[in-house]
């Protein structure tokens, strides 16, 4: 198991400029740091690695689509750009070392139509990832896509529907990202919904209920931990929260206020609690 946290506890844009952060991680012993990637092409990828590789962390990386791009969509241009941003950045994780990336990789967070997914939507999702698998693989780098709740999303609420996205797509370099923060509102239970996930599972966020510090509010964490380890499980582990005064990331994930003394804390305080649990 290893053991990281997001990058946007710190900042929206990671760059080199924050890379002051990584001993203070590798001190807390974390393994790496989940970088999000919102812009690939002005991604300082290698030079990010290098620092990566000083401080003996490794890294993951995330993403969200632009407002104006969608893998869903039955624009072909927007499907165009969400497929250029997505390969941009399994390209920027692959530069800077990473071999995991992640997220809600099939529209912009916050969309909504109005009205249920079709199954046009559905099909030209399972397309488009059909398309990019393949760049995924040439690169190393395995891919988890995130299903949301239901107030950032309508297209992927539950890590079942996820699983049957996985399943028509039918590619081993795709598969799932569960995250306890969405699944303790969507799922009848967390084990169960990482059961759903099954096969598919590449990556997981462990997150708590108000994205506080994992621990300390009431994610089933018991079970959690169990079904871990009945799993099998043995990949990422990461710690996702934001900034709390981030400007428009943090109103993206609605943190209006401060949920622990300082957003480090939840990362620091929170591998202790993560680590004893998965012993």
């Amino acid at each position: 198991m290893k053991f990281a946290a997001s990058s946007y506890i710190w900042a929206e844009n990671f760059g080199l400029e924050h890379c002051e952060i990584l001993p203070r991680l590798k001190q807390a012993g974390l393994d790496g740091l989940e970088i999000g990637i919102l812009a690939p092409a002005s991604f300082p990828a290698g030079a990010i690695r290098r620092e990566l590789d000083k401080s003996g962390l490794e890294c993951t990386s995330c993403t969200a689509l632009p407002h104006d791009a969608s893998l869903i969509s039955e624009d072909a241009d927007a499907r165009r750009k969400a497929r250029w941003h997505v390969e941009g950045c399994i390209k920027a994780t692959a530069d800077a070392g990473g071999r995991v990336f992640c997220g809600p990789i099939y529209s912009p967070v916050g969309y909504f139509s109005g009205g249920r997914r079709t199954a046009d939507e559905w099909k030209r999702g399972v397309e488009s990832w059909q398309e990019i698998a393949p760049v995924a693989e040439r690169h190393g780098v395995q891919v988890a896509i995130e299903p949301l709740n239901r107030f950032e999303t309508y297209f992927l609420n539950t890590d079942a529907d996820a699983a049957k996205f996985c399943d028509e797509i039918a590619h081993s370099s795709v598969g799932i990202l569960v995250d306890t923060f969405h699944a303790n509102i969507e799922e009848k239970g967390i084990g169960a919904g990482l059961r759903h996930a099954g096969k598919h599972l590449k990556h997981i966020h462990s997150c708590e209920n108000d994205r506080g510090t994992p621990g300390t509010g009431h994610v089933a964490w018991a079970e959690f931990f169990a079904t871990v380890r009945e799993l099998h499980y043995d990949g990422w582990m990461v710690i996702e929260s934001f900034g709390f005064s981030l400007g428009t990331l943090s109103a993206a994930a609605s943190i209006w206020r401060d949920i622990e003394r300082d957003p480090e804390a939840i990362a620091f305080e929170g591998v202790k609690f993560l680590r004893e649990g998965t012993r």
